[in-house]
């Protein structure tokens, strides 16, 4: 698992100790990034579950503002601090400990533009997540993007009321689903 352009480019990431975060292929990553592009530039952005911090540093790397990373698990947390030191990307950073849903109910601050769901995996806390972010106006601007990231086999249909898939893509046992706020949304 490595920074795959921008500032960081070619820096490992370490992985998280276990077999509790599943982080994203560097093929899927890549693919994500480019669908985004320059969009990044400048973005303030949410690493939701952030496992190694490999979707939030590729960010960084790539001209993202900021990025804030939230991830129950210590070792995770600690796996996230020492990808950021090493890629030199710490100062456009933070990182809380702390349950993702939590964070979410609680959420005080300004809004994002990119929000990145990558959970535990066959547990359905990918649906919890999205609809948890669907239901909090503060966390999100009229142009924000929200990702999911899932295995394909955990796909079912689910119901929002402000945002709408508007793009998805399978990359092997990767699938990446694209939502954005909806234009009547309040």
């Amino acid at each position: 698992m490595r920074v795959i352009s921008g500032s960081a480019r070619g820096h490992r990431l370490r992985s998280v100790p276990g077999d509790g975060t599943r982080p994203i292929t560097d093929r899927a990553k890549e693919a994500l990034f480019s669908i985004l592009g320059n969009w990044i530039e400048g973005r303030y952005v949410l690493d939701l579950f952030g496992g190694t911090g490999a979707v939030g540093i590729e960010a960084l790397s790539r001209g993202a503002e900021h990025v804030f990373f939230v991830d129950l698990g210590r070792a995770a947390v600690r796996t996230i601090l020492e990808n950021l030191a090493h890629c030199r990307v710490a100062e456009r950073a933070t990182v809380a400990r702390r349950d993702s849903f939590d964070f979410i109910e609680k959420f005080e601050g300004e809004p994002f533009d990119l929000v990145y769901i990558a959970p535990p995996q066959y547990k359905e806390l990918w649906k919890k997540a999205l609809a948890a972010v669907d239901g909090c106006a503060a966390l999100l601007v009229e142009e924000s993007v929200v990702i999911v990231q899932l295995d394909p086999r955990e796909q079912t249909p689910i119901d929002l009321d402000r945002l709408i898939e508007f793009d998805r893509r399978r990359y092997g046992n990767v699938l990446l689903i694209f939502y954005e706020v909806a234009d009547d949304a309040e």
